[in-house]
């Protein structure tokens, strides 16, 4: 039989490339962005109670209530910001799942999306799925990967129907400053444009700055929808648990979707991470947890031959390796991995016509032991 694909560009993720490597090599993994320590037991034994308590049927279809009162909750806490629980917060099957759906919900053939490169490699094949147009906005390592709204603002015209940001931003670790989120809430007010705030990472960030969700900003809450995962907060990847919330019309539109989708998620985990959330200190205290990895991996290869710029969020670093090498990123990706037992991420996969910045992003949620064994790496290249 003969089909023509729907995304006929698109190959294996460089995620289950390098880690395919990583694997064969026997190199330690600083690819993948998952830990390599165990969630709290605390968590698991909520999920197990909460399977041993009966909670093993369909959810309701915007997730088990109690989960969505305590984001409302901490929505409060953290951002003086108002979600209804039982209209505009969803819970969904990790943050990508959300992404696609929010997509799928708005995107019409010929509609531009705008996004920033090096972009999250899941946005740019769910524009395209829907018939959606994409419009890259090109960051770059010699300034720091920071936004040129000037040139955001010539991008958008009559077609444009969303903007999709990531702050705290994966792959660099920079953020979203309050004069990003002033800029980017000025350029779309009196507009129909909806903007799509990818924070997953939003509880890691660093050296005493403050995350700028888009619900901080009234007139980017009243388009924007805010993606978030538990999956990154409390590491356990595997368990594909994330939300997204939304004003109450937005939301009314995407779980038409969601529901044919997925429809409801995993119950017994939602329960138990309800129940853990009654203890803020689990997502408060994670600045602080990985602020200290950071500082540990960098202080590590503070002699080697990469040059950094300290990780803003996220739990992820990148080194420039200008200076050891001018080979393509991919390749020396790769060698690194083979050659000397280390594997990370390429950014030129994530970027306009394959942009090489000779920059690598690595992953430093890992145990202190795993750090200092790749760093020994590091500093012999």
């Amino acid at each position: 039989m003969n089909h023509q694909s729907k995304l006929p560009n698109v190959e294996t993720t460089i995620f289950s490339v390098m880690s395919g490597l990583a694997t064969k090599h026997q190199a330690i993994n600083l690819s993948q962005g998952f830990p390599d320590f165990d969630s709290d037991q605390k968590l698991i034994d909520l999920v197990s109670k909460a399977m041993n308590s009966g909670y093993n049927h369909y959810a309701p279809m915007h997730g088990n209530l109690e989960l969505r009162e305590a984001i409302a909750k901490k929505f409060e806490l953290l951002y003086n910001a108002s979600y209804h629980p039982e209209s505009e917060i969803v819970i969904t099957a990790g943050a990508t799942q959300a992404i696609f759906t929010i997509i799928t919900t708005f995107i019409k053939p010929n509609d531009e999306v705008l996004i920033f490169r090096p972009a999250y490699d899941s946005y740019q094949p769910n524009i395209e799925l829907n018939g959606g147009k994409v419009v890259a906005i090109q960051l770059h390592a010699s300034n720091n990967f920071k936004v040129d709204w000037n040139e955001v603002k010539g991008k958008i015209n009559p077609k444009t129907k969303m903007i999709i940001i990531n702050t705290p931003h994966n792959p660099t670790g920079t953020i979203f400053s309050k004069n990003d989120m002033l800029q980017l809430e000025s350029i779309t007010k009196n507009t129909n444009i909806i903007v799509l705030s990818d924070e997953v990472y939003e509880h890691m960030i660093y050296d005493g700055e403050t995350h700028q969700s888009a619900c901080l900003f009234p007139d980017l809450k009243v388009r924007s929808f805010v993606v978030a995962s538990f999956c990154k907060t409390f590491h356990n990847t595997g368990w594909r648990v994330g939300y997204c919330c939304a004003p109450k019309e937005l939301m009314e539109e995407f779980i038409k979707v969601h529901q044919f989708n997925v429809f409801c998620i995993h119950h017994p985990t939602q329960k138990g991470i309800a129940d853990y959330m009654q203890e803020p200190k689990y997502y408060l205290e994670l600045s602080e947890f990985y602020q200290e990895k950071r500082n540990l991996f960098l202080n590590l290869i503070k002699d080697s031959k990469f040059k950094f710029t300290p990780s803003k969020g996220t739990y992820f670093q990148v080194l420039d390796y200008s200076e050891i090498t001018q080979e393509y990123d991919l390749e020396y990706a790769k060698k690194l991995t083979i050659e000397s037992g280390i594997a990370s991420i390429p950014l030129s996969v994530f970027n306009t016509n394959k942009l090489d910045n000779k920059v690598l992003r690595f992953c430093f949620a890992k145990t202190d032991e795993t750090l200092k064994k790749a760093a020994n790496i590091l500093n012999q290249i």
